[in-house]
């Protein structure tokens, strides 16, 4: 979809919008088991930062705070006055996945000792952030391991903070902490390193199976298949939850080169439809899929995505808190 006809639909009303567009749109109200942050420090989105941090997970299902929901051109607010970190969240109030300085104002105050990287780009991956948080564990692909080591052993010389414990991980591999199951997916994606294979992550808690995907250009089928809902598989498994990139957003055009490494609302949307329509997805009545990783150049306003996204999708912001069941 164009920008110009993006913008045009988004003027119109809810009814004369799905007319029209062939995406359905309707406006994504917050679903049960959402809720604006408690507090968010100045910067982010207009009427959503009063008070200081405060997240207490508690009960069932993966509660995720939304720490960072940009792409890596957020430098600074937008010319509408929007601010979005680099992405990044926080399951359960104790691991992360990426971290960079940009989210630091918005860690609770009861830090994580635990992160686990994507892939090496800095909007993602920050050694020295990492220490001047405190994390004690890392985890990370295992085809830049050395690299990461070195990074951590440069950023402990400057800070004078130690090493944390690195772990690599291999595709596929399995990590069970602080009560949830963490598996290393592949995918598509690229850094500056062609010998580095960039990851995302299949959480699971309970009968709750998320899955965090950015930096992707939609989802590998070996992706899928390692989390056992592949086209072929012979497992009876299904995601509940969805967090997944748009970089690209509405406004692209046929030849962006970022096609190949990231993904759009509409690949999004129809990669929701196929996997919910063979039972691969199977969220609770009423949950949403979140939008990440998106562009400061190409997204409209928050204010225009939470009118005009196609149901389930919804885009995530910075303070945001979910709990997926």
């Amino acid at each position: 979809m164009k920008r110009r006809e993006f913008l045009r639909i988004a003027a119109m009303t809810p009814v004369a919008a799905a007319a029209l567009n062939p995406l359905n749109l309707a406006k994504a109200q917050d679903p049960p088991g959402s809720r604006p942050p408690q507090g968010m420090p100045p910067g982010g989105f207009p009427g959503r930062n009063q008070g200081p941090v405060v997240y207490e997970p508690a009960g069932p299902g993966i509660h995720v705070r939304f720490l960072g929901t940009g792409g890596a051109d957020w430098n600074g607010p937008s010319s509408n006055g929007e601010l979005r970190r680099h992405a990044s969240i926080l399951a359960d109030g104790k691991v992360l996945f990426d971290y960079t300085p940009s989210a630091a104002d918005m860690v609770p105050e009861k830090r994580p000792e635990v992160v686990f990287y994507t892939h090496s780009h800095n909007d993602h991956y920050d050694a020295k952030a990492a220490l001047e948080l405190g994390i004690k564990r890392v985890y990370l692909g295992e085809t830049w391991l050395e690299r990461a080591k070195s990074d951590f052993q440069k950023a402990s010389e400057s800070t004078g903070k130690p090493v944390p414990e690195i772990i690599p991980l291999s595709l596929g591999q399995v990590v069970e902490l602080e009560g949830l199951k963490v598996t290393a997916l592949p995918a598509n994606h690229t850094s500056n390193y062609s010998d580095e294979q960039a990851l995302i992550y299949l959480i699971e808690k309970d009968s709750t199976r998320l899955l965090y995907a950015t930096d992707t250009a939609g989802l590998m089928a070996l992706a899928l298949a390692m989390a056992g809902v592949g086209q072929f598989s012979r497992e009876r498994k299904y995601l509940t939850g969805i967090i997944m990139e748009a970089t690209m957003g509405l406004d692209y055009k046929n030849d962006d080169q970022r096609m190949f490494s990231h993904s759009s609302v509409e690949q999004v949307a129809n990669t929701v439809k196929v996997l919910s329509d063979s039972r691969k997805y199977v969220p609770v009545e009423g949950q949403k899929v979140y939008i990440t990783h998106m562009s400061k150049m190409q997204q409209p306003s928050q204010d225009v995505l939470d009118s005009t996204l196609p149901d389930p999708i919804k885009a995530a912001y910075d303070g945001l808190e979910v709990v997926f069941p």
